[in-house]
C-alpha cells in the first residue's frame, strides 16, 4: 500500500509542473498551509539529484516569501483570526512561540526556521510582536535555507542508497507512522 503511494509521489516529483507545486507548498507552509514543503522537496531530489541545489533554493525563496505573508497575517489580521486560532491545536504552539520570541527575539525565529515545527507559527508571531521586517526576512531565509539545503544535500549524496533502502522499507515506515499517530491520539484522549 505505502509502496504504491511512494511510487506515485516520485511520479509527481517528475511531473513537468512539479516545481510550481513545490513553490506553492513552500510559500503556503510559511503562512497558512499545514503541509511541509519536504513532501515535495524530498521526492524531487530523489528523482533528480542533479537539481538538488536548485530545488533547495526554490523552496527557500518561496518559503521566505510566504514568511512575509505570515508576518502580515500576524501584523494586520491577528485580532480577526485569534478567536479561531484559540479553538485549534495551534493556540498552544502560538503561545509557546510568542514566549520564545519574547525571550530570544530574532534568534528564536532563526531556530524556528530550521526546526521541523510549523514555521507559520513563528512568522505570524513575529508579525503580532511587530518584529523589524528586514531582520525577520533575513533570518527566515537563513533558517529555512539551511534546513532545505541540508535535506537536499543529504539526499543528493546518499540518494541512490537512501532511496533504495527507503523503497525497501517504505511499508514498514508507513505502518510505523500510522501506529504513532493512533498512539498519540490515544494518549491525548487519556491525558
Amino acid at each position: 500500500m505505502f509502496q504504491k503511494m511512494y511510487d506515485k509521489t516520485l511520479g509527481w516529483a517528475r511531473h513537468r509542473h512539479a516545481t510550481r507545486y513545490l513553490s506553492f507548498v513552500s510559500f503556503a507552509d510559511s503562512s497558512f498551509f499545514p503541509i511541509t514543503p519536504l513532501v515535495m522537496l524530498v521526492p524531487m531530489v530523489l528523482a533528480k539529484p542533479e537539481k538538488a541545489l536548485n530545488f533547495a533554493l526554490l523552496t527557500t525563496l518561496f518559503s521566505a516569501l510566504g514568511a512575509i505573508l505570515g508576518y502580515g497575517i500576524g501584523y494586520f489580521l491577528f485580532e480577526a483570526i485569534s478567536p479561531w486560532l484559540q479553538t485549534t491545536h495551534y493556540w498552544g504552539d502560538y503561545l509557546a512561540a510568542k514566549n520564545e520570541v519574547d525571550k530570544w527575539g530574532i534568534w528564536a525565529v532563526l531556530i524556528g526556521g530550521f526546526l521541523p515545527i510549523p514555521y507559520k507559527i513563528f512568522t505570524i508571531t513575529a508579525g503580532t510582536l511587530n518584529m523589524a521586517l528586514l531582520p525577520f526576512l533575513l533570518v527566515s531565509t537563513l533558517g529555512r535555507g539551511t534546513r532545505f539545503c541540508v535535506v537536499a544535500f543529504l539526499l543528493k549524496f546518499g540518494g541512490e542508497k537512501f532511496e533504495a533502502k527507503l523503497r525497501e522499507y517504505i511499508n514498514h515506515v508507513g505502518w510505523l507512522v500510522v501506529v504513532a499517530i493512533f498512539a498519540a491520539l490515544g494518549l491525548k484522549l487519556f491525558f
